[in-house]
């Protein structure tokens, strides 16, 4: 997914009225608006394989895909994480502003990574609620696990093929199921 910086200062309650109307998906930091772009088939691909294997796992809880918005409670910020997943009641903000996801997944692209390991992920930290965030490769069979800790504190895994990766529910995502026959679709 791709960011282009809409040339706008907004405030949170501006914006929310704004992309409500819009017909495409917008980021929101701190005033400024950032344009997403749509991901290739092998993201899309790997976004609903992760969509399946979440639903089927935790049965319990409700699987959101990426149009589902997520703020991060007072830092004046929206974003649209690739897979968000609650485990428990839903706390919705204005009908449509989810604010207590359990976990969240992004899978990797060229024009995002360094967003999503970085600034995103930074924020991400701060949602009290999150227990677990899942970063996906695009470029080969490989699944990284931010867990957090009962101090607060992260721990990371990585796995490769023929590995999986353990989230806090106990549930588990396969690296080798969620990649097969995906490496062959086009990516970025």
């Amino acid at each position: 997914m791709g960011r282009v910086a809409t040339h706008s200062q907004m405030t949170a309650e501006e914006y929310l009225a704004w992309e409500r109307a819009q017909p495409s998906k917008h980021e929101f930091f701190h005033g400024e608006v950032f344009a997403m772009a749509g991901g290739s088939p092998r993201h899309n691909a790997l976004c609903g394989r992760i969509i399946a294997a979440a639903s089927a796992a935790l049965p319990a809880c409700v699987v959101l895909t990426s149009d589902q918005r997520v703020t991060m409670a007072n830092q004046g910020r929206y974003v649209y994480p690739d897979v968000t997943i609650v485990c428990g009641a839903l706390a919705v903000e204005a009908g449509d502003v989810l604010a207590n996801p359990t976990m969240l997944v992004e899978v990797l692209s060229a024009s995002t990574e360094q967003y999503d390991r970085g600034l995103k992920w930074e924020g991400y930290q701060r949602i009290a609620s999150l227990a677990d965030y899942v970063l996906v490769s695009q470029l080969e069979p490989r699944i990284e696990h931010y867990e957090r800790a009962t101090d607060g504190s992260w721990t990371y895994r990585a796995a490769g093929s023929g590995e999986h990766v353990t989230l806090s529910t106990g549930a588990t995502l396969s690296v080798d199921a969620t990649f097969a026959g995906m490496i062959e679709l086009p990516g970025d």
